[in-house]
């Protein structure tokens, strides 16, 4: 008899070639390439404004360059004010942002982890987060008040639904063939969560709370607006009032680079918590 022919041997998988170089579609950059591309995203901006500072209708008064920011800000400094003004506004970022994570992140596990509590909260929320957080000024100052809860609020609103809907996406990725999985092991549902849900999600949560702390970093100017006497926000103002144009430069500078730190820790906390991923 014939013996049967051998089946024949599958070829080994090889990736799909893709167009290298410095502009291939996720390809990774030589280390030079990186930190040369970092550098000229930097100076490019700073050199550009120092040139238009030095010819917007011929006042450079009217657009102070990059040494004259920083050399209000040193002045500033010294005096005490610049670090002032930035714990105020960082310590109300913490309060307002702060309470919009206590409260969404659980909402937001609800809504994505249960059904029934999508169909009740989602609404509601969806509904709500089209509404500018500055719309609620006026009610804030009438029920609240000028201080401190007025600005803690508006910060609040202005990360809490946009946050609680995306916590809730990022626990919908979690895959249902192991939750399946963990109940057929014999896990209980509060098992399920604490146990699969919520690692699983964790990274995708931070993600939307390093978004969102963007979000309430740039309405706490806006915040500050609200009869402060403290913070860079009331700072911008207050120089905008004594033309001080190269102070308002400083402050904005001071906002970027703490709004900056922020979104670094978060995403190291991120890359730390979530390396499965």
């Amino acid at each position: 008899m014939v013996a049967d022919p051998a089946p024949p041997r599958s070829l080994p998988r090889r990736r799909p070639a893709r167009a290298g170089g410095l502009w291939g579609i996720r390809t990774p950059l030589p280390r030079g390439a990186r930190w040369t591309l970092m550098a000229l995203s930097v100076l490019v901006p700073l050199v550009a404004w120092q040139a238009f500072s030095m010819v917007v209708d011929g006042r450079p008064d009217y657009l102070p360059g990059p040494y004259e920011a920083v050399g209000a800000g040193v002045e500033m400094a010294r005096s005490g004010m610049l670090f002032t003004d930035a714990w105020a506004t960082v310590a109300r970022v913490l309060q307002g942002f702060g309470l919009a994570v206590l409260v969404s992140v659980p909402l937001g596990i609800v809504m994505g982890s249960f059904p029934a509590g999508q169909a009740l909260l989602e609404p509601l929320v969806g509904l709500l987060r089209y509404l500018p957080a500055s719309a609620f000024i006026p009610l804030l100052i009438i029920w609240l008040g000028l201080g401190e809860p007025s600005k803690v609020a508006l910060l609040f609103l202005a990360a809490f639904f946009f946050n609680t809907l995306m916590t809730a996406d990022a626990v919908r990725q979690v895959p249902l063939s192991l939750i399946d999985v963990s109940y057929t092991l014999g896990a209980r549902r509060g098992e399920v969560l604490r146990k699969v849900i919520v690692p699983y999600a964790l990274p995708g949560m931070l993600d939307s709370i390093r978004v969102n702390a963007a979000a309430s970093w740039s309405f706490v100017v806006v915040a500050e607006l609200i009869a402060s006497e403290s913070g860079l926000g009331y700072r911008i103002v207050r120089a905008q009032r004594f033309n001080q144009i190269d102070r308002i430069f400083a402050a904005l500078v001071v906002i970027a680079l703490i709004g900056l730190a922020i979104d670094l820790l978060l995403r190291l906390a991120r890359d730390r918590v979530g390396r499965w991923v």
